[in-house]
């Protein structure tokens, strides 16, 4: 039996907050401030560079990696930490692209987080092979994997309506056409049950401030299927990846397991933390959080339809088909955020009229989730959002 949730005593919750935005920033866990503390004024402070070895800095993104790979369904030694989520797709569809050389189109789909398909037409252009990036709807990604795809290469969750691939008969197909298979987990690990190793894919890739609550700037992590790792090469052949990086070697050999996929020097004040908040998982099942997450958008997707009539659900109504968030389309969806945020409910938006909202149930519960929508009700009754102030963007919205 799985620890209960909500845990709300285990987060930094401000007083008068319902924070509804874990999908894109998690909350404060309870410890991770003392931990970096201590991680600069007595293991930096103290031990100064011998603490890369005295505090076990230089094994921190393996031992953090290993504790990712339990949540999201992949075996210990698998999952490299360390740089930023769009590094980790560069490596990724890099040395997918080198495993198929004869095919030349790479495929996502057009609800992909941008960021990913910034990567793969830089890529593109760096080495100029003629590869092409196809992008149809999601719904139609499935139909669209043919013998001339080398890499599907997807986000499990859309960032924008939570709408949900099914990880399992996606890497099927991609498989069964002879590609290689890319997950982009940004917005499922922490959220839903996942069984990366299950599903056969080559690679996963995926970022821990969000719903691992590894806060702002935390370091993004890398999955390569055992099997494969030792045939991977790696286009970024950064020190750290390399076999033995103090014998100073001039040329590259990299490590034989998935700590060839490390580059630079790890962040070590960023691992601290993320290691601390991932404590709050200890004696979760990733079942019972995904049965409360679908809960908690069922609840919300009912009190909204019933209480604000102008909003249009934009996420799959089949719990089953979408992630931890729910999106409603709103024409004045900006404004409406910025005055529901000015009344402790925390959300966030996203163009060009998606109003996300996040549950998280480690820190929500129905008690969170009805008050939110009857706040939402207050905004859209009065037309608060019509105030002057909440018209100008931001540059973060």
């Amino acid at each position: 039996m799985g620890a209960s949730l909500p845990r709300k005593e285990l987060f930094d919750i401000p007083e008068g907050v319902t924070y509804l935005d874990g999908n894109s920033l998690g909350v404060l866990p309870k410890g991770a401030a003392a931990r970096v503390t201590d991680t600069i004024e007595r293991e930096w402070g103290q031990e100064l560079i011998r603490a890369w070895n005295s505090a076990g800095w230089m094994d921190l993104p393996r031992v953090v990696g290993d504790r990712i790979a339990g949540l999201i369904g992949a075996p210990e030694g698998s999952v490299a930490t360390g740089d930023t989520l769009s590094i980790k797709v560069y490596q990724a569809l890099d040395a997918a692209l080198k495993m198929r050389p004869d095919r030349r189109v790479i495929l996502s789909d057009n609800g992909n987080f941008p960021s990913d398909l910034y990567m793969a037409q830089g890529l593109i252009g760096t080495i100029g092979k003629g590869h092409e990036l196809r992008t149809p709807a999601p719904e139609d990604v499935a139909g669209a994997i043919t013998e001339e795809v080398a890499v599907v290469m997807l986000t499990h969750v859309d960032y924008r309506t939570g709408r949900m691939h099914d990880m399992a008969a996606i890497t099927e197909a991609a498989h069964a056409a002879g590609a290689v298979m890319i997950w982009d987990l940004a917005h499922s690990a922490g959220a839903t049950a996942l069984d990366i190793a299950g599903s056969g894919a080559e690679f996963a890739v995926g970022c821990s401030y969000k719903y691992l609550n590894g806060g702002p700037g935390a370091p993004a992590f890398i999955y390569a299927r055992p099997d494969i790792v030792q045939d991977i090469d790696p286009a970024l052949s950064g020190w750290l990846g390399h076999d033995a990086p103090f014998a100073m070697e001039l040329g590259y050999r990299p490590a034989m397991s998935t700590e060839r996929l490390r580059v630079g020097t790890p962040p070590i004040l960023q691992l601290a933390v993320l290691q601390e908040a991932l404590k709050v998982w200890d004696g979760v099942d990733m079942g019972d959080l995904r049965a409360a997450s679908m809960r908690l958008g069922d609840l919300f997707i009912a009190e909204v339809e019933a209480r604000c009539p102008a909003l249009t659900l934009a996420s799959p109504r089949d719990a089953a088909q979408r992630g931890s968030q729910v999106s409603f389309a709103f024409e004045h969806g900006y404004a409406a955020m910025q005055a529901l945020i000015d009344r402790g409910v925390i959300g966030d938006f996203r163009a060009p009229d998606i109003m996300r909202f996040g549950f998280t149930p480690h820190y929500i519960d129905e008690g969170d989730v009805v008050a939110a929508a009857k706040v939402l009700q207050e905004v859209l009754d009065t037309d608060a959002w019509r105030d002057a102030k909440y018209q100008t963007k931001s540059r973060v919205t």
